[in-house]
């Protein structure tokens, strides 16, 4: 699946395998981003290293998962990820834009990209969770037709569900 730079800027969304080496770079990224936000500090590699163990990517790889990244070039500057929930619900996680491009349509582009493949999949919905303090994350979803739901998960970080029906 590819974009192929819908928005004139360089950028293009691709399927990638989530175990790459270069998939992995940018989740650590993303992974710092967030607990950086979290912590309220930069986040220390071992603490990194630990959240990234408590919370594996695996379930983002086909046949059921997906992991799509953005790239300028070479440079990776996005990512999102489908994985199974249930009833052929797919979740969407690991939602990231580079800060140096975000504000430009990204995001959007990404969730775009993301319920292509849903909708190819015959989901009937999409789901995520969020956190209170990712305000534009919250932003996004909702400017984007995801609207809030009750919890379907209890995982530590899960604060702010969503949905949006597909069909």
């Amino acid at each position: 699946m590819s974009d192929n730079d819908a928005a004139g800027d360089g950028i293009e969304i691709r399927e990638v395998a989530v175990d790459s080496a270069e998939a992995a770079a940018l989740l650590r990224t993303y992974f710092d981003d967030v607990a950086g936000r979290y912590y309220g500090r930069p986040a220390a590699e071992a603490e990194l290293d630990e959240a990234m163990a408590a919370d594996p990517s695996d379930a983002f790889s086909p046949p059921h998962g997906a992991f799509l990244m953005a790239r300028r070039g070479d440079e990776p500057v996005g990512c999102v990820g489908l994985a199974p929930l249930s009833e052929g619900v797919l979740e969407l996680g690991r939602m990231f834009v580079l800060p140096a491009v975000r504000g430009r349509g990204l995001g959007t582009r990404l969730l775009n990209a993301a319920e292509e493949i849903a909708r190819g999949r015959g989901a009937p919905a999409i789901r995520l969770n969020t956190r209170h303090d990712l305000v534009e994350a919250r932003a996004l979803y909702r400017a984007n037709g995801y609207g809030e739901i009750p919890a379907y998960t209890d995982g530590p970080y899960a604060e702010v569900f969503f949905e949006k029906r597909l069909r």
